[in-house]
């Protein structure tokens, strides 16, 4: 499957778009991330802040990507606009985080969450948690080895499943609950700091992490100029939605403190408490459902930025073979193999924490070139035709974008100056590969 027939097929409407949004998004984040971000903001009023501030963070930033990806409609997401934007280098850069550091990372905490809650539910002992991560992530990349239609089909109906149980619970703490959703100030249940709102937001952002996943898929969204932005747009709108009443109806349902001590048990305790045993167990499954959902949308996405960059000759050329179903196999696999290393080395956590803030540095850049491309139209005088999507409320909305990744990176480095270390010298690690590419391509 080489030249002249080594392409990906576009075939993924709208709502195929919005399903891989809402379900690459909504997954574990939301249900695992509860507890550290109530702790890390000091109370419940500053946790659910935190939860809808990072909601308007990542709204202005798919906003201000929806236009960028508007222009550039291609198999590759943020490694191509930044490459355009930016050049070779930068691109490459770009690229080189994400193939080698952040996806796997997410993917690997992802599988790792799931496991914890699956381990949870079938009552396996959690020594175990490794190797059902590995055997997940086995699974799902298998199936993505198939037709897209294929995968897409599971998104769509994971998305709707994944649904019932954000539902269930928003409904259950609003009417049902008995504590107090705001003003509860957390007591020091363990030695993580408190009130350091940024950090809070960070924490947010890994369950909002997946929107820009969708760029990935460019090539193979029809008429992707409208769509794109589309999916995003309305994907992101009703996650805001979900996350803010979830938050609020668990507040509503336990003791902040309680909140904080049980960690990854939340929403089983919850789930539980609300609709007894066997209601508890259904919900159960409906997250785990859920965070199926979330590693099939990543596995989707993902991969597609390692098949780009071999495409350009600056990966492994092995990289951009594909098999008989049109699918990047050897990007799926390299992918699948990296994250069971990193489920194996080291914590769900610290793993999401970095991807969220190695992937935000290059985010932020990817904001600021809106500016660029409006300042070449003007300098060019090029008018944009009625299929390109224009951020609304420029330069407001790319403001709001760029002074939320500013705020929450700051913090970042101010808190956790070892990961940040970690994290660059990662991206590091990429100058004398690009530099071995360079050479080589010549």
């Amino acid at each position: 499957m080489e030249a002249g027939k080594n392409e990906l097929r576009r075939s993924m409407g709208v709502w195929t778009g919005i399903s891989v949004v809402i379900g690459t998004v909504i997954g574990s984040g939301i249900f695992f991330k509860q507890g550290q971000v109530l702790e890390t903001a000091g109370s419940t009023t500053a946790g659910l802040t935190a939860w809808f501030v990072g909601g308007v963070i990542t709204l202005a930033g798919g906003l201000t990507v929806s236009e960028v990806g508007s222009r550039i409609p291609e198999t590759g997401g943020i490694y191509i606009y930044m490459k355009k934007l930016y050049g070779e280098f930068v691109g490459f850069l770009t690229g080189w985080t994400q193939v080698a550091i952040y996806a796997p990372a997410i993917i690997a905490s992802v599988a790792a969450y799931f496991s914890q809650l699956f381990a949870n539910f079938f009552g396996i002992p959690m020594e175990w948690v490794p190797l059902i991560g590995i055997i997940t992530v086995i699974l799902i990349t298998a199936m993505n080895s198939l037709d897209n239609r294929i995968a897409g089909a599971f998104q769509v109906a994971t998305t709707s499943i994944k649904l019932i149980p954000i539902v269930a619970l928003v409904i259950f703490g609003i009417f049902f609950g008995k504590a107090d959703a705001l003003g509860q100030t957390v007591a020091h249940v363990t030695s993580t700091a408190s009130g350091n709102f940024g950090l809070a937001i960070l924490a947010t952002l890994f369950a909002y992490d997946g929107w820009a996943t969708l760029a990935n898929l460019g090539g193979e969204i029809k008429n992707p100029s409208k769509n794109l932005p589309r999916a995003i747009i309305f994907g992101l709108l009703i996650v805001i939605l979900a996350y803010v009443g979830v938050t609020y109806g668990i507040y509503q349902a336990l003791p902040a403190n309680q909140i904080v001590a049980l960690g990854s048990e939340v929403p089983y305790t919850v789930a539980k408490q609300a609709f007894g045993q066997v209601g508890g167990k259904l919900i159960a499954i409906g997250i785990l459902v859920s965070m199926i959902g979330t590693l099939n949308g990543k596995m989707l996405a993902f991969p597609r930025m390692v098949y780009a960059m071999a495409e350009e000759g600056v990966l492994p050329r092995y990289l951009k073979r594909i098999n008989q179903a049109k699918e990047p196999i050897a990007a799926l696999w390299t992918t699948a193999g990296l994250a069971m290393v990193l489920i194996i080395l080291s914590g769900a956590d610290w793993l999401s924490d970095m991807a969220v803030f190695v992937i935000w540095l290059f985010y932020a850049a990817t904001f600021c070139g809106i500016f660029i491309l409006r300042a070449k139209d003007r300098k060019q005088g090029i008018t944009l035709d009625a299929n390109t999507f224009k951020v609304p409320l420029y330069p407001i909305v790319p403001l709001v974008a760029i002074g939320g990744a500013l705020f929450v990176l700051i913090n970042t480095l101010i808190a956790s100056f070892s990961m940040v270390l970690i994290s660059f010298v990662f991206v590091a690690l990429g100058i004398p590969v690009y530099y071995y590419y360079q050479f080589n391509n010549k």
